[in-house]
């Protein structure tokens, strides 16, 4: 059979599932497709919350930058599971306990305001909205090479697919969903990476073998990688080159985004109890280390593979001619996600970095006219286990994995904005008379009109995935985070304080990431470097989430110390929602 049969039959495989499940467990009631009825078992519901939590970012691009990069990129793998700690810690089990659906509707019952909502609901749009691009990205790539289309076309089915389960089932379709795309996923990316891992190292465990020995070479894999890449003028692989400070803020940012993201938070809406979101946290913490541990390992692999393949197993004198190219670059150019340009007319392959100053001489010696080989860095775990040419059925695999992640988180976003938009704005502020009927119409139509919006951004994306997620995560910690912590953890601050920090945090941070937006994404560079002189005290747009939310709360603190505190029934609110004993049922409904 050959590799695009093999290709159409799992993922076809694949979709039929999450298709049926959504038919079986359709939404009828408001709650349902909200909540999913607040019936969800706490294990079910931690692998659904790893599904919606490990995105295409995740599944497809963390991996992608490591290896581009490596230690200095390994701030996604810090940044995104600390933030999951934080919000398992601080924000899961108290929004559990206040017992409503939605985030907005959090904000707007603590702070007794409308108008505090309506700038939730606001941020929430502007986050969802920019977080899923990254998705369809994500999904447009993987459909561009398995499934041998455009990426444009891959971005209309992968959009087919998820008006079909999200519009239908809505939360209690895409939890069980979810769940059968968390295995699928995580089967996918683990399997490849024992096989690399087996290959290069003799270790059956990718963490593991990422720091043994190279079994051709004899030396520790890092070290081999690291020689590799500084021979071709590449920093070495295992050190920070940049600002330390700025990774510190970007780590910061993903992690305080994190805590902040609407469609994790409203995953923890769907358990029974308060200690069911403790629990669902707690597993879902397991079923995402499962990935995490693994990606930087598939990143140094990758990375290896793809530099012994050019050449030859190092020998750098003697690259590969074009004509003889491997099959895995010949499918991946089809896409455009992969190309060549012979510079020098020698026919072969040269990959280096021709901005290196120092590796100048050396490459001109070579007769070495410029770099000829570039990719994509999304492209890198969906194409390793070609490069490492494994069985095609592990290929097939890989391609379910991948858009399993991007289809799981985009319908998580997708129901985020169909909930603020359906519940919060109309439901509760446009027409509170409508029925139950109306407003499932009214969330379906929102959603359906979601995907359309999040299609046409996909088609024309600021950047990698992760990259265009990280703008997300920025936003999320300069408006979510701080109201949520504040509304959970201080009585004082009142509606005026928090609306104003909602805006000032919002608006600030928009104008910072927008205005610095075309440095900031030049395609083929790390975030963390290349920073222009003129930035903000040399800050990068992608590590300006945490300023934002300090003006966040400085304005909510600083408004709300000259106006009157909240009145007593909303300080007794926050004081019943923390309140230990409430880890039992949840007593707000």
């Amino acid at each position: 059979m050959d590799q695009y049969t093999l290709n159409l039959l799992v993922v076809g495989a694949s979709f039929a599932l999450y298709v049926g499940i959504a038919i079986w467990a359709r939404a009828g009631t408001t709650a349902e497709f909200y909540a999913a009825g607040q019936g969800v078992h706490p294990v079910l519901n931690g692998m659904a919350t790893a599904a919606d939590w490990m995105s295409a970012a995740s599944f497809i691009s963390m991996a992608g930058l490591i290896a581009a990069v490596g230690y200095g990129n390994s701030t996604y793998l810090m940044g995104w599971t600390g933030g999951y700690v934080l919000l398992a810690l601080l924000l899961a089990p108290y929004l559990r306990k206040f017992g409503k659906f939605t985030v907005p509707q959090f904000i707007g019952d603590r702070f007794y305001s409308q108008s505090a909502r309506m700038v939730a609901v606001l941020s929430l749009i502007i986050i969802s909205v920019t977080y899923v691009i990254g998705q369809m990205t994500g999904a447009g790539v993987a459909f561009a090479r398995f499934l041998e289309v455009s990426s444009a076309q891959g971005l209309y089915i992968a959009s087919a697919i998820v008006f079909v389960y999200a519009v239908l089932g809505g939360m209690k379709g895409i939890t069980y969903t979810q769940v059968a795309q968390y295995c699928v996923l995580i089967v996918a990316y683990t399997i490849p990476a024992v096989f690399i891992s087996l290959q290069l190292t003799g270790n059956p465990i990718p963490g593991l073998g990422l720091f043994s020995t190279h079994t051709e070479s004899g030396l520790p894999l890092l070290s081999k990688l690291d020689q590799l890449v500084t021979e071709l003028g590449f920093n070495d692989y295992t050190s920070l080159h940049g600002s330390t400070f700025n990774m510190f803020l970007f780590t910061l940012s993903l992690m305080i985004g994190t805590a902040g993201l609407p469609h994790v938070i409203i995953r923890f809406f769907t358990v029974p109890k308060v200690a069911d979101a403790r629990w669902s946290a707690g597993w879902a913490l397991v079923f995402i280390a499962l990935l995490y541990l693994t990606a930087p390992a598939v990143g140094a692999m990758a990375r290896l593979n793809i530099i012994d393949t050019i050449y030859n197993n190092g020998t750098q004198a003697d690259s590969v001619l074009y004509e003889e190219r491997p099959e895995w670059m010949r499918t991946w150019e089809v896409t455009g996600l992969l190309k060549f340009e012979d510079k020098n007319g020698d026919g072969r392959i040269q990959y280096y970095n021709d901005k290196s100053e120092a590796f100048k001489a050396t490459a001109e010696g070579r007769g070495w006219a410029g770099n000829e080989f570039t990719f994509n860095n999304d492209i890198l775990v969906l194409a390793n286990p070609e490069i490492a040419q494994l069985p095609g059925w592990v290929i097939a695999l890989i391609a379910a994995g991948g858009l399993a992640a991007a289809l799981s988180t985009a319908a998580g976003l997708l129901l985020a904005i169909s909930s603020a938009i359906s519940h919060d704005l109309i439901k509760d502020f446009l027409n509170p008379n409508i029925s139950e009927k109306g407003e499932l119409l009214a969330a379906r139509i929102a959603m359906a009109g979601a995907i359309a919006v999040a299609t046409w951004l996909g088609l024309n994306p600021p950047g990698f995935a992760a990259q265009t997620v990280a703008l997300a995560f920025g936003l999320a910690a300069a408006t979510i985070f701080p109201a949520l912590m504040m509304g959970i953890f201080s009585k004082r601050v009142n509606a005026a304080g928090a609306t104003l920090g909602m805006l000032s945090g919002l608006v600030v941070t928009c104008l910072y990431l927008f205005t610095y937006l075309g440095w900031f994404f030049i395609p083929g560079t790390n975030m963390m470097e290349n920073i222009p002189a003129n930035y903000l005290f040399g800050v990068p747009p992608a590590a300006f989430g945490p300023i934002g939310a300090l003006i966040n709360f400085a304005v909510a603190y600083l408004v709300s110390s000259v106006t009157a505190a909240p009145p007593q029934h909303v300080q007794d609110l926050v004081e019943s929602i923390r309140v230990p004993k409430g880890a039992g049922a949840a007593s707000a409904h």
